[in-house]
């Protein structure tokens, strides 16, 4: 490597660490017992037998990867069915499986832009729209977090003819909510797209007979003309891929234009029979959403009279996540450390992972937590809590 780029990474090496900003993956063993509270596993599913089972069988019949490019030889039956299936649990007309969410956002975003599309942005939408917008080539305005309002202004007098309003129905740092039925009809009264991210909502929201479908799946927005959803087949699906979910006018566009599908190697079949079986525990286990968001308050109730002492509070979200904000990046990543070292895994979010700049911990509910494990990692969390200066 060159001297000028060695002395430059040395440098970013330093202010990182000068910042309390390193990042380093945290290996885990497979036999390794711990009360997970940092991963995405939302309903349990990625260590179900189902999932494994359905996953070594497709492996076993159709290889251990797709071979190529969805449209060379990448695609098959397993493909087909999942996103008929994914289309189906979400109430959109169809759907088109990618390898990834990132790419996922990445495929529509970048399909959908150009100079003739403005994109007007929720300020806390995940890095994959955000690198999405970049690529798309438009015109990008961010409008302040869940302000109707603020994103009405960015719309008003647009030269542009078309336009895309982008948001998460769940939001992956603080949890919290978009107000979907709003931008929708701020969508429909400025002509626009709402392209929404149910990362971290499918297996999650929903209600009455919907439960675990989503937070559009039910809904005056669940097969709009105005609305496009993206979702990730990795968090509480339990498998590895993403999604894109519209119109079938849509879903032949992404085919022919989103170069993250086209010149990508296809889903692997086992991920793909995976993300199939959980899709089906969904649609037949009701249950498990209930659970997720029930688990979810007990963590921030446990955790709020440690919380009220230092006069701050969770960030009680709507679904899984539950967000503690921390008085420095040094503090998040000293209480992160201090849990992992007792055996309890919690998220660590500092910037610019962060979109308002706040170091947090991330507290993420699974399904099958027990109330033991709740009891006990709260107890532990508070002892943390109480002894940081």
């Amino acid at each position: 490597m060159s001297a000028s780029m060695t002395q430059w990474l040395e440098r970013q090496a330093s202010v990182r660490e000068r910042r309390g900003l390193v990042r380093r993956p945290l290996p885990r063993n497979a036999d390794e017992h711990f009360i997970n509270l940092a991963s995405n596993d939302y309903l349990g599913l990625s260590a179900d037998p189902r999932l494994a089972d359905a996953a070594a069988d497709a492996a076993s019949r159709w290889g251990a990867g797709a071979t190529s490019s969805r449209l060379v030889a990448g695609t098959t039956r397993l493909h087909l069915d999942l996103e008929q299936e994914l289309a189906r649990l979400a109430g959109m007309e169809t759907a088109l499986v990618f390898s990834s969410g990132y790419l996922a956002n990445i495929g529509v975003i970048t399909s959908l832009g150009g100079p003739g599309t403005l994109i007007v942005a929720d300020e806390h939408c995940h890095a994959s729209m955000i690198d999405g917008f970049r690529l798309s080539r438009s015109r990008t305005e961010s409008f302040t977090h869940n302000s109707v309002e603020d994103a009405r202004q960015l719309l008003t007098d647009r030269p542009e003819p078309r336009a895309l309003i982008a948001v998460e129905s769940l939001y992956s740092v603080l949890g919290d909510e978009a107000p979907l039925a709003d931008l929708l009809a701020l969508a429909m009264e400025y002509d626009a797209v709402l392209l929404i991210d149910e990362a971290h909502s499918l297996g999650v929201t929903g209600t009455g007979d919907f439960q675990g479908r989503g937070s559009v799946a039910g809904t005056s927005l669940a097969g709009h003309p105005n609305v496009i959803v993206t979702a990730t087949l990795s968090k509480a699906l339990g498998s590895q891929g993403g999604a894109v979910l519209g119109s079938a006018l849509l879903r032949e566009h992404l085919v022919n234009r989103a170069r993250s599908f086209i010149f990508d190697t296809g889903l692997a079949p086992a991920s793909a029979a995976a993300a199939l079986t959980a899709v089906r525990i969904i649609r037949d286990d009701p249950w498990r959403a209930g659970s997720v968001r029930s688990n979810a308050a007990a963590l921030a109730a446990g955790l709020a009279p440690a919380l009220a002492a230092r006069g701050t509070e969770v960030e009680h979200g709507a679904g899984a996540v539950q967000s503690i904000p921390m008085p420095s990046a040094e503090s998040a990543l000293a209480a992160a450390g201090a849990a992992r070292t007792a055996g309890v895994r919690i998220g660590c979010f500092r910037p610019p992972s962060v979109p308002d700049g706040i170091s947090r911990l991330r507290l993420t509910a699974r399904a099958t937590l027990t109330p033991k494990e709740i009891e006990d990692s709260c107890a532990l969390l508070r002892s943390i809590l109480e002894e940081l200066p």
